[in-house]
Formats: structure tokens, C-alpha cells, sequence
């Protein structure tokens, strides 16, 4: 890997010194490809410091923003008649409010208005179910209730009709039968000088593992290794006498700060862009929320763009391939690539500040819209026994939601859909994030209205509930993991709350591993039977050990369904009213004996940009989760 740091160039990375002659080279045919990634329905601008990225010199440039980009976008296709713009994934699954309140279509209707040709679907496309992709993103089509879940007008008042581009990825299957969830590649045709047509081929991959993530967990998926895929359908094409052949993958690297070059590069994609077939042209990256732009050798030793622009519209990168009249293959010593801030000292693109202000307006009328009330405060503040009100609104909403229905877009699912029996949340989990992120206080004022942006706000960063079966004998040894003791010795407790038909006891004298008796938990008034198998509701993130409870990770059969947000805000519709529930559910025995010790409970820090501001809580879970990271030293968790 410290070799290819050798080919890091600066602004902008040619192929060769020939490159620099490239736009005079009338005798090629000039393709422009123009692509953003993981804009994640960032449409008003980045977050806190990511609205600031560093270039050649230490310059650092304010990015960021639907609408400056748009008029990015048309300034750089100005005089282009061969233009590409696309992104590797991520897209949407908004992280700002704005647009995840409403199914992320404000995302798509502002890539529609940006001229979006196509997308590589990233992990977080699959959020929601590849139904939710493929029938509604795409085609519009309502599900379930019109202007409530989905299909909400536009901007121009008309409701919305899916996106006018379509997604790819080559190794997204359906784990029953292979065959891919979205077509695997596409060809586009560029004119040449006399008229004539020249294919440019497409092939898009999804990152290696996403049907596993917490948040695109869908059981009924797998992803095929990256390089055998891309090199199969780089044949496939080649075979077809397409010369031209694009790699759009959705699985990133790291490779320095500057964003508009690449030094000591590290990551799948830095492995998949050395090993991948000499027939691809380019390789365009996303996922890792990293920018470099580079060029790298093929197998052949034949230098290829290999880039990266960032995450939330900081960056647009532009690759300009010149391909031969006649063969159509790519002229490589002649490719230029470069990385262009979005900047906001841009006069804003009057059509997409438009749609920018709509969606702000609408998300702050639904965010104050009433959507139930409570009797009542649901705190976060726990007793000794590590019990609270808001921790047992959560597990009785987990169990609520782990029973519900299946629901026929909600496709990813490969087993059947078995009622809970019972949940657990990580209240204040041992790593990782909680799931509980506010308290919901009375308000007496307005009668102890429940607001959307109150039970937004209160519970989730993305995950869905799953119902999986799981062992008497594996829930009895999560309890016990609620402690563990220190390098310097302190016992710590990171308390599950449960569900209302669950009570048990432990021990506060017992050691470590020792504190729980089976016969001393009770499910629906009968003692756990560790020989047994219980059907168990609990956020993704925590039964895939993300929050460091390995032995529910153990489960079988699993059940994906609605995620948190949605969910909890479908709960307080239905209950109407929220009423505290008395605590009781735990009882910490012996707590007053002198040698009694209950274990600290330490909440899970705020993660903060370096500015000072939160990270996303969506994203904050995904880069604090307890897995191994996948990034070189300095680096970060792919998101």
C-alpha cells in the first residue's frame, strides 16, 4: 500500500504531463463524468465542520448546499456535450431532519432538479427495504398511507412521482436465489464529431456486507465479493464492444486530508482499485466520508482515476475521459480528474433554493404537528436498579413494534414474521450509542401534547426493530453482561430495560457474570427456561453486538421490521395516550449490604465535530459501534 502512495498527484491528477493538452485534443471524443457522494439528504449544507474542507495549501473552503451546488453543477457543464453526473451511494436515508421527515424525498426531487443521470445504491438506500428503492424512490408508487408516510407534494405542489434516474449494484442479491436486486450495470451512449455513437459502460457495486449493518440490516440480501463481480461484468462488456467501462463502487478509502489529492491511501477500495480489471477506466468511490483524487495503476501498471468526494455535498468531483473516435476506448494518458469544492460563494441556483426553503418550511410545520399525548414525564433518570420511565416506554414500544404485522414492502425479509415475546433495549449500552436520545416531558400548557419532532427526536438514529429467536440461555448471559469491571477495577453497569411483561432480580453483591439467576427472571409471570427458545424484540444495532451484548448476537430466524424513527412515531399515533408505567421491573437485591455494589453507570459520551457540534446521531452510531474498524491507522469507520 505505501507504493501507491507513489502515484498520489496534485491538482488536478492527471494521467500523464499529455494530460494537460487534453482539452485540445480535438480528435477525441470528450466524456465528462460528474459525480457527489453520500449527500446522506443533506440539502440546506454539511454539519457543524464538515461544512469545511481543506486543499492544496491548508486552503480551507466553506461547502456545502443543494442549491450552490447546482450552480456548480452548471457551470462545470458548460460546453460538455457528453456529461455524466451520478453518485456511488448514499444519497438519501436523510440525516437532516428536513428531509428524512418526509421518506427522503426532498432528496430525491432535489437530484431530480440537479439532472441526476443514475446512482450506485449504497447501503443506506436499503434503510427502509429494496421495495422502498425499487417501487417508491424509483416509480412513486404510495406506501403505505399518502402524505402521512410517503408521497408528500413537491415542492412545485404536485405529489411526489419517484426518482428520474434509476439505481444499480452488481452484487446486491436476493439470498434465495441469487439473482440481483437491481440491474447490474448500464451502458450510455456519447456523440462523436460526425454524429456517430460510442457506449460508456457503468458497473456498480454496493459495499461488501451492508444486508449486515445495523442500519440496511435485511436478512433476505447478500453482497458478492467486489472484484470477482466488477471483473466479470468489465468481461461481460468488453465482450460486448464497449471500450469505455466506469466503476462506481460504494465502498471507500482513506488517503490524507487534502481533498484534492491522495497520500498513503488505505481501504477495501484502495485494494479492490489495485486488483480490479485493466478494461476499467475509472473507479469512483464513496461510503468512507473521505476525499483525495489520485490516479493508480491498474494490474497492468496503467495509470487510472481513483477519487473519493467526500460526504453531504462538499465536493464534485469531474473525471474527463477522452476516448478514441474509432475504437471508443479510453485515451488514459490523456485523463484528467479534479475534485471542485462546493462552495457557497456562489450566487445559489434559484430552482433549488427553492425546493431548499419548501422542505425547511414543511419540516417545521410537521415537526410541531400533534401526533398523541402523555399523562405524564418519561425521564431518563434511573434508579439503583438502573430502571427508568423513558427506558421502559422504549422496551414496551421495541416489544409493540416486534409484534406487529408483516408489511408486503417490507421485502428484505427471508424468514416469518413471529410475534415478540419480549424486548430489550440498551438503556445505557457499554459501547456504542443509545437508542434513547431524549426525555419526552410533559407539557402541561398545550394538555401533554406529543409532537412529531418530540417522538422523532426521542427515540432512534435509524435502526430497525428485529424479532429473532434466542435462547433462554443467551438472554440470561446478556443480563449478565450488563457489568463488567475495569482495567483500574471499577465494576460498570450498562442496564437493559425490558419489556412490561418481564421482571427480574440480580444480586448487587454477586461477582461479575454472577449476579442473575435464571429462575429469578420471569417472562409473562413464568421463571426464563435457559433450554428454550424465546422470540426476542430488540433494536439491529444491539442484536448484531453493536452496542456490546455479544451473547444476543446468537439469534436465529431473524425479522426485520419498520426502523426506529418511523416506528416509535407509528406507536405514540396508536396509543394515543402515554401513560408512565411505576417502575419495578428490576430489583437490585442486597443494594443496602455494606458490601454491595450496584456497578456506575456511564452514559455514552456525545460525540462532537470538531467545532464543537454533535455528530449525527445516525452517524455518531455507526462510528462509535462495537466492531472491528475497517480503516487504516488515522483513520475512520465507514459510514
Amino acid at each position: 500500500m505505501g507504493a501507491a502512495a507513489t502515484y498520489a498527484l496534485g491538482v488536478p491528477a492527471r494521467a500523464t504531463a499529455a494530460g494537460r493538452d487534453a482539452a485540445t485534443a480535438a480528435e477525441y471524443v470528450d466524456v465528462q463524468l460528474l459525480n457527489i457522494a453520500d449527500l446522506h439528504g443533506f440539502l440546506q449544507g454539511a454539519p457543524g465542520s464538515n461544512s469545511v474542507i481543506v486543499g492544496n495549501g491548508g486552503h480551507r473552503y466553506t461547502v456545502g448546499g443543494v442549491a450552490p451546488m447546482a450552480a456548480h453543477l452548471e457551470r462545470l457543464r458548460d460546453g460538455h456535450a457528453n456529461s455524466f453526473f451520478f453518485t456511488p451511494g448514499d444519497a438519501f436515508s436523510g440525516w437532516e431532519f428536513d428531509a428524512a421527515a418526509f421518506a427522503d424525498e426532498p432528496t430525491i426531487e432535489a437530484l431530480n432538479r440537479m439532472g441526476l443521470d443514475f446512482a450506485t445504491a449504497g447501503n443506506h438506500e436499503f434503510d427502509k427495504s429494496p421495495a422502498m428503492l425499487r417501487r417508491h424512490m424509483e416509480q412513486g408508487i404510495v406506501f403505505p398511507v399518502e402524505g402521512r408516510d410517503t408521497s408528500f407534494p413537491d415542492s412545485s405542489g404536485r405529489r411526489f412521482h419517484g426518482a428520474d434516474f434509476r439505481y444499480y449494484s452488481a452484487n446486491l442479491t436476493w439470498a434465495r436465489d441469487g439473482l440481483t436486486v437491481l440491474p447490474a450495470y448500464h451502458v450510455e451512449q456519447v456523440r462523436t464529431a460526425d454524429g456517430r455513437e460510442l457506449p460508456i459502460g457503468f458497473i456498480h457495486l454496493t459495499a461488501l456486507g451492508s444486508e449486515r449493518f445495523p442500519g440496511s440490516y435485511q436478512p433476505g440480501l447478500a453482497t458478492l465479493d467486489e472484484v470477482a463481480t466488477a471483473d466479470r461484468y468489465a468481461a461481460l462488456l468488453q465482450g460486448r464492444g464497449v471500450g469505455a467501462i466506469v466503476l462506481s463502487v460504494h465502498d471507500g478509502a482513506v488517503a490524507g486530508a487534502d481533498f484534492n489529492s491522495g497520500v498513503d491511501p488505505s481501504g477495501p477500495a484502495l485494494d479492490l482499485a489495485l486488483r480490479v480489471s485493466p478494461d476499467i477506466d475509472a473507479i469512483v468511490t464513496g461510503h468512507w466520508h473521505t476525499r483525495f483524487n489520485m490516479m493508480l495503476p491498474d494490474p497492468d501498471g496503467v495509470l487510472r482515476p481513483f477519487v473519493e468526494a467526500g460526504c453531504y455535498g462538499q465536493v464534485i468531483n469531474e473525471i474527463n475521459l477522452r476516448l478514441d473516435p474509432l475504437t471508443g476506448e479510453v485515451i488514459r494518458e490523456l485523463t484528467v480528474s479534479t475534485n471542485h469544492p462546493n462552495t457557497r460563494d456562489i450566487a445559489p441556483h434559484p430552482g433549488l433554493q427553492e425546493v431548499v426553503t419548501y422542505w425547511a418550511g414543511q419540516a417545521a410545520e410537521r415537526d410541531r404537528t400533534r401526533i398523541g399525548r402523555q399523562s405524564g414525564s418519561f425521564l431518563r433518570a434511573r434508579n439503583t436498579a438502573g430502571e427508568s420511565t423513558m427506558g421502559n416506554l422504549a422496551a414496551d414500544w421495541a416489544l409493540w413494534a416486534g409484534s406487529r404485522p408483516g408489511d408486503p414492502e417490507n421485502d428484505g425479509n427471508v424468514h416469518p414474521n413471529v410475534p415478540a415475546e419480549l424486548a430489550v433495549i440498551a438503556a445505557a449500552p457499554r459501547v456504542g450509542q443509545a437508542v434513547v436520545a431524549g426525555d419526552l416531558v410533559l407539557d402541561q400548557e398545550s394538555g401533554g401534547a406529543v409532537t412529531f419532532g418530540d417522538a422523532w427526536r426521542a427515540i432512534g438514529f435509524g435502526d430497525p426493530i428485529v424479532s429473532a429467536w434466542v435462547s433462554g440461555q443467551r438472554i440470561h448471559d446478556a443480563l449478565e453482561e450488563q457489568w463488567t469491571t475495569t482495567e483500574s477495577g471499577e465494576l460498570r453497569f450498562a442496564p437493559l430495560a425490558v419489556s412490561r411483561n418481564v421482571r427480574y432480580s440480580f444480586d448487587s453483591r454477586g461477582r461479575v457474570g454472577d449476579r442473575v439467576r435464571p429462575e429469578e427472571v420471569f417472562i409473562d409471570g413464568k421463571p426464563l427456561d435457559p433450554g428454550r427458545g424465546y422470540r426476542l424484540a430488540a433494536p439491529s444495532y444491539t442484536l448484531l453486538a453493536s452496542d456490546g451484548y455479544p451473547s444476543l448476537s446468537e439469534f436465529q430466524e431473524p425479522y426485520r421490521h419498520q426502523r426506529d424513527f418511523e416506528s416509535f412515531v407509528a406507536y405514540v399515533r396508536e396509543t394515543a395516550v402515554l401513560t408512565p408505567q411505576p417502575t419495578g421491573r428490576v430489583t437490585a437485591v442486597n443494594a443496602s449490604d455494606a458490601a454491595a455494589d450496584v456497578g456506575a453507570v456511564v452514559d455514552p459520551p456525545l460525540l462532537l465535530l470538531p467545532d464543537g457540534t454533535p455528530v449525527p446521531r445516525p452517524e455518531a452510531a455507526i462510528i462509535s459501534a462495537d466492531r472491528p474498524r475497517q480503516s487504516g491507522a488515522g483513520g475512520r469507520a465507514p459510514c
